[in-house]
C-alpha cells in the first residue's frame, strides 16, 4: 500500500499520469454524449438514459480531479483537450455506427444515364414524380435508405451524373419501403 500511496503523492503522477486520466475521461464522457445525444434526437428513449447514466458518471469522475487539483494547469488543459477530442471521436464513431433513415431527393432534367434502374438494380426502392422547375420540366427522385448505405446511393447518383442536383435529409422514421439487402432470402 505504501507503494500505491507514494505513486499519488509522486509530482510524476499529479503532473503527467492523472492529466491523461482526465484526458481519457473526457474522450470517453464526451464520445458518449455525442452518441447519446443522436439516440435522443431519433427516439431511442430506453439507449440514450443509459448512455446519459454513463456519460455523467464519467463527468463527475472527471471533474472531481480537477476540482481536487486546482493548481494544476497541466489538468485543465487536459479536461479541455479531451473534450475536443471526444467531439472528434465520438462523430467518428457515429458515422462508423451509421444508424438512421434518410431521404435522398434528385432532380434531373433528364434522366440520360438511367439513374432510375442503377437504383433499382442496386436494391433501393425509388419513387419518380414529375415536376416543372425554374428551367422547365425535371423529374423529381426519392430514395429512402439505410444510412450505411448512403455512400453506396451517393456514389451511384454521381456516376450517372457527376453534377446533379440532390439533398439528403435525416428521416425519424420510414414504414415499409425496399432497401438493399446484404443476403437475399429464399421465399
Amino acid at each position: 500500500m505504501d507503494a500505491i500511496q507514494q505513486l499519488l503523492d509522486s509530482s510524476i503522477f499529479s503532473w503527467v499520469i492523472l492529466p491523461i486520466l482526465i484526458f481519457l475521461s473526457r474522450i470517453i464522457d464526451v464520445s458518449i454524449g455525442t452518441i447519446r445525444i443522436i439516440f435522443v434526437s431519433r427516439g431511442k428513449k430506453l439507449l440514450a438514459p443509459i448512455l446519459g447514466f454513463f456519460e455523467v458518471s464519467v463527468w463527475i469522475l472527471a471533474m472531481g480531479q480537477i476540482m481536487q487539483n486546482l493548481d494544476n494547469i497541466v489538468c485543465f488543459l487536459a479536461y479541455a483537450g479531451g473534450f475536443a477530442m471526444g467531439n472528434y471521436v465520438g462523430i467518428i464513431i457515429e458515422e462508423k455506427l451509421a444508424l438512421g433513415l434518410l431521404v435522398i431527393r434528385v432532380f434531373l432534367v433528364k434522366d440520360e444515364a438511367g439513374m432510375k434502374e442503377r437504383l433499382y438494380s442496386a436494391g433501393f426502392g425509388v419513387t419518380s414524380i414529375d415536376a416543372h422547375g425554374m428551367n422547365g420540366n425535371i423529374e423529381i427522385l426519392y430514395t429512402a435508405i439505410k444510412r450505411k448505405d448512403l455512400n453506396k446511393a451517393v456514389s451511384i447518383i454521381e456516376e450517372c451524373h457527376s453534377k446533379a442536383f440532390y439533398s439528403i435529409e435525416d428521416a425519424k422514421a420510414i414504414k415499409q419501403g425496399i432497401f438493399p439487402s446484404a443476403v437475399k432470402c429464399k421465399t
